[in-house]
């Protein structure tokens, strides 16, 4: 298993990245004190492939998600979701908020010489 904290995950290599998410899964089936065979049959793979996620080796993203399930671990997927079109604004919306934000700074020394000017 794996026991190094990455805080760069886009400097780590695939080989890398793969072996963490297989250690992921074998850590929460460990937990779950769930055995290969278990979680293999209840996720419709054989056991020789959750083995290959377990240590990095290459599956199909089909595959983890039928494990993560099995294990209740979809909630990491969150990480994945895209946020709803309706929630971003649009570029007509944009504009018009920009056109009612503030083009000019006026300086506040122009003001206050104005008001103390002596007229004679």
């Amino acid at each position: 298993m794996i026991n190094i904290s990455y805080n760069n995950w886009s400097s780590m290599s695939d080989t890398a990245l793969s072996e963490t998410i297989g250690a992921f899964v074998k850590q929460h089936r460990l937990q779950q004190n769930k055995t290969q065979k278990e979680v293999s049959k209840a996720a419709g793979i054989s056991r020789s492939t959750l083995s290959l996620l377990e240590r990095g080796e290459t599956v199909t993203v089909s595959t983890l998600i039928q494990v993560l399930r099995i294990l209740d671990l979809l909630h990491i997927m969150e990480a994945f979701k895209v946020p709803d079109q309706l929630q971003e604004i649009s570029p007509i919306a944009y504009a018009k908020l920009q056109k009612n934000k503030r083009q000019r700074a006026r300086s506040k020394n122009n003001d206050s010489t104005k008001n103390n000017e002596v007229s004679w």
